[in-house]
């Protein structure tokens, strides 16, 4: 016992030490911020494998063990509103404890509800299949969540740039996701489970694999380092004479105006994009498109969500968190309008839908998040995240949730329209922004 208790204080007074450089010097903050983005990355390609699966097959598993359309939202009902209890609980760990025990905690979680939703549909049960969403939901959570702790690090002109490169990484792993439900949908056949169960297999393994890849490689903790960096320039500046009000530079005082903004983006954009994207996947179906070509359409909607980020990231830090807003809003309402009208069997016009809608949905969550980053300081800043992923994931449980039912009591094409309009909200939200600035 006594040579683990000094195992483990080495380690510690390791990681102390390398906090202590990373302090003291603007390189090994550098060298930190690059390390952090590394092991970020690396654990958002396994995130977004684990992301797709309910995206892609949780609407249809649904409308098989129910045997009908009218409840097939329910799924990504329960697993956002699932994310949203996760996005409170892995925002206060990660403000107590650090990233890295926050995020591996999340990520563990939604692997432990891919599985319970595997066992459901092996033993056809609905209660274990909706309780195994809400956990499943953890994962989805997290995986937004990791985009944040590769921002407290970064400087000021480099946040959106540091989240969009967290964020197109998941691109690898969230394409690949929709495009092996076939392979997956055979290898949980030949493991007598439902086809449908495959993709649940892989996102268990993926998100397991990214809850790990943090845990054991995330050191020093780049949320710590942060707050300490923050107190020790601000016991700096006191040494040198400065008053105890100037301080405290502008990176530690809370915008509440501008964190209200970012979240509003950013639950504006959530709701549209859950609720067209949750039905389209029945929507096709209905008009004889098979699972293969669902697979495609979402792989694509998910491409559009991640793959233009880094692009996304530059247009934010250059021409500012605001205007890009507008451009969100315009995007999603052209692929309203076109969802909305394009043939049911016309599957190039409902791919330029979905790729729109993700990309609508990207330059929504990138310039709402940089927002966010902003206008919360270190020590407030992930329980103010966490509260932030809240309102989103509550905003996708509703849209996922009415998706169904207004597809039901009225049509695809009536959602997507209501869906594009909905999105004009965001320019009222920032032109009343900017006249209180």
């Amino acid at each position: 016992m006594s040579n683990q208790t000094a195992v483990g204080k080495a380690k510690s007074e390791t990681r102390d030490e390398s906090l202590r450089k990373a302090i003291d010097s603007p390189e090994k903050r550098r060298h930190l911020y690059k390390r952090t983005m590394i092991i970020v990355i690396a654990s958002q390609i396994f995130g977004g494998a684990g992301l797709a699966a309910g995206i892609t097959v949780g609407a249809l598993l649904a409308q098989d063990m129910l045997g009908t359309d009218g409840y097939a939202g329910i799924p990504i009902a329960l697993s956002t509103l699932g994310s949203a209890a996760a996005a409170f609980l892995v925002g206060r760990l990660s403000q107590r404890s650090g990233r890295r025990m926050g995020l591996a905690a999340g990520f563990i979680a939604g692997g432990l509800g891919a599985a319970g939703a595997v066992l459901a549909a092996i033993i056809d049960s609905i209660p274990l299949l909706f309780v195994s969403l809400l956990v499943y939901g953890a994962g989805s959570a997290t995986n937004l969540q990791a985009r944040y702790a590769g921002t407290d690090l970064a400087l000021p002109t480099q946040r959106a740039k540091s989240i969009s490169a967290a964020m197109v990484f998941t691109t690898f792993g969230a394409v690949a996701g929709p495009n092996l439900v076939k392979l997956t949908g055979r290898f949980a056949e030949s493991m007598g489970a439902p086809t449908l169960s495959g993709p649940f297999m892989l996102a268990a393994a993926a998100y397991i694999a990214a809850g790990a890849v943090l845990l054991v490689f995330l050191r020093p903790d780049p949320l710590l380092a942060a707050k300490a960096i923050a107190e020790a320039q601000a016991d700096q500046a006191l040494r040198h004479g400065a008053p105890q009000s100037q301080a405290q530079p502008t990176e530690v005082r809370v915008n509440k105006r501008g964190i209200a903004v970012g979240a509003s983006v950013m639950v504006l954009t959530q709701i549209v994009m859950t609720a067209i994207m949750t039905m389209t996947p029945v929507h096709m179906q209905h008009h004889g498109h098979g699972l293969g070509e669902v697979g495609i359409v979402i792989g694509v909607h998910v491409a559009a969500m991640f793959l233009p980020s880094l692009l996304t990231g530059v247009l934010v830090d250059k021409y500012g968190r605001l205007p890009m807003s507008y451009v969100s809003g315009v995007t999603l309402l052209l692929a309203g309008l076109l969802a909305a009208f394009a043939p049911g069997d016309s599957m190039v016009l409902l791919l330029l839908a979905l790729a729109l809608l993700g990309l609508g949905w990207n330059f929504g969550l990138i310039s709402g998040t940089a927002a966010i980053v902003d206008a919360a300081p270190p020590h407030v800043r992930a329980k103010t995240q966490g509260a932030v992923d809240v309102l989103i994931a509550l905003a996708g449980a509703s849209g996922g949730a009415l998706s169904g039912m207004v597809v039901a009591h009225s049509s695809y094409s009536t959602l997507s329209l209501a869906g594009g309009v909905l999105s004009l909200l965001l320019i009222p939200i920032v032109l009343w922004s900017r006249r209180k600035a």
